[in-house]
């Protein structure tokens, strides 16, 4: 794509944006009053940042975008498409299999939008001499609410950005920069009276509308919860052993959304519908070959293999058993613990017969309390832990 000399900035670097792969550019100003700030306060103030610590670490600097760069006057708001080519809710049908959240399918984005990122900051610091920075994701900067200002989308009821041409499958990017910038109009919020993704959360993790308590929320407890997911959630994860897309699939503005056309970010078959029963038999060598790449890398083969053993327990296929029976003498805590509750659901009986010896031999407490517990017998429990 080319550009004029007498083309604005603003379509200059839109063109340039577009040529290095991102699939939506836009332009906030970054010095405005910030309303998101009040939002993320009383989001910390209410616990419902669960063990993010750092949330609230650097909530003073999420505070506004000058908060954290206080010479920043624009904002490069910038989008890729990672709509998946299929619902993925289907593989909830299947037990046996596991459910890895969309996004996660592919390569990591973060390092893909980061190098794109950078080399459009570099190109605009060399044409247009001024300040700049990036920011994707795990930088201390509140974007959705950048983007929405912006006009990518707006922030629904599920606290996602939605988007009329993409739904709610965008990752997202920022460029902040010293040079003025002539702003997008900010989006408005076209949810209406819609409320499927609220309904469709299988934890019951929004307690109003634009609200989440993330402490409930099963991308957070398959994620970032690093310990035993609570007893009462355990159920409500079926087979999805990491994040959940439940809110963002069934979003009606995803009739509108898009392929994702980056071979990247598209799912790779092993990691698309894999089997539980292999999985729960992945060494740490095992993990990172299979997870090369791949978000799920992030959270480590303990943590996995807990998720793992959760859907098992879920799946109600008593065939699966052997594997879950190996990993009681595993060496990571969280693994024996989550192996003891999935025993409990699909052999009772043989749970009952190795409760004492476990008890008395098991030297973390925590696992210990897994045994001392009574898991609830397979399958009908009610989606609603609440």
């Amino acid at each position: 794509m080319t550009t004029s000399t007498s083309d604005t900035i603003e379509t200059q670097i839109r063109a340039e944006a577009l040529r290095l792969g991102f699939d939506a550019c836009r332009f906030a100003d970054a010095s405005e009053a910030w309303p998101a700030s009040d939002r993320l306060t009383q989001f910390v103030d209410a616990g419902r940042h669960g063990e993010m610590a750092w949330m609230a670490q650097t909530a003073e600097r999420r505070a506004h975008p000058t908060a954290m760069w206080g010479e920043a006057r624009s904002a490069v708001m910038l989008g890729v498409n990672y709509g998946p080519d299929a619902d993925p809710r289907e593989i909830l049908a299947h037990p046996q299999l596991g459910a890895i959240s969309a996004y996660a399918q592919g390569d990591d984005y973060h390092e893909l939008i980061k190098k794109r990122l950078k080399t459009l900051a570099r190109w605009m610091q060399q044409r247009f001499p001024a300040e700049v920075k990036v920011f994707v994701d795990t930088a201390p900067l509140m974007e959705k609410p950048l983007a929405e200002r912006a006009g990518l989308g707006w922030q629904g009821r599920h606290t996602n950005l939605v988007s009329r041409e993409f739904g709610s499958w965008l990752f997202l990017g920022a460029v902040l920069t010293t040079r003025e910038l002539k702003p997008d109009a900010p989006s408005q919020d076209h949810c209406g009276a819609c409320h499927a993704c609220l309904d469709a959360c299988p934890t019951n993790a929004f307690p109003a509308p634009y609200q989440l308590d993330a402490r409930r929320c099963i991308s957070y407890l398959t994620i970032e919860l690093k310990e035993a997911i609570p007893v009462e959630f355990r159920p409500a994860l079926g087979n999805r052993i990491y994040g959940c897309d439940d809110c963002l699939a069934v979003c009606p503005w995803n009739k509108f959304a898009q392929i994702a056309h980056e071979q990247a970010l598209h799912a790779r078959e092993a990691l698309r519908a894999p089997a539980l029963g292999e999985l729960a038999l992945l060494d740490e060598a095992g993990f990172r070959v299979l997870f090369a790449k791949s978000p799920v890398k992030r959270i480590g083969r303990d943590r996995f293999v807990r998720n793992v053993l959760y859907a098992i327990g879920n799946s109600g296929d008593a065939g699966l058993v052997t594997q879950v029976v190996a990993l009681l003498d595993d060496d990571a805590p969280v693994v024996r613990g989550a192996a003891a509750w999935a025993l409990g659901r699909l052999a009772p009986e043989r749970f009952e017969a190795m409760r004492a010896d476990r008890v008395s031999t098991e030297n973390s407490a925590a696992v210990r309390g897994e045994w001392v517990i009574t898991p609830p017998a397979h399958p009908d429990e009610s989606r609603d832990p609440s």
